[in-house]
């Protein structure tokens, strides 16, 4: 079974993107995280990667999106791992730095549990199935 990392500081937008995910009825792991450094430390843990995706919020605690992008993008183990970042920010010199770091996609945060189902179905055509 591939897994999915979730990091995002906000445990109420983990939880509808855990959700939106699920739904899709794509067979993955979801694994949570509240940040990057946790992530990382994850990874690191995960003897056996099957990381399908990374999803990232942007603004974090300890070690924000950008930072994180960087270190999986500087890594031979994790370079390959898809990135999606997602962000209420649109700012865009942000957007613009975060694909530089190496994400794959960005995709603004939804506002609502109908744009966090599309999400999820974005998610599953892209980068699940």
């Amino acid at each position: 079974m591939k897994t999915v990392y979730l990091v995002d500081d906000d445990q109420d937008d983990r939880y509808l993107i855990r959700q939106a995910i699920q739904q899709t009825g794509v067979q993955v792991e979801v694994i949570e995280a509240e940040n990057g450094l946790e992530l990382l430390h994850l990874i690191q843990q995960n003897d056996t990667l099957s990381a399908a995706l990374i999803l990232l919020d942007m603004n974090m605690p300890k070690m924000n999106g950008l930072e994180t992008t960087l270190a999986l993008k500087a890594d031979a183990t994790t370079l390959d791992i898809p990135v999606v970042m997602i962000s209420t920010s649109s700012n865009k010199s942000l957007i613009e730095s975060a694909y530089q770091a190496g994400i794959n996609s960005f995709i603004t945060k939804p506002s609502s549990f109908q744009e966090f189902s599309e999400l999820g179905d974005q998610l599953a055509a892209r980068f699940l199935s």
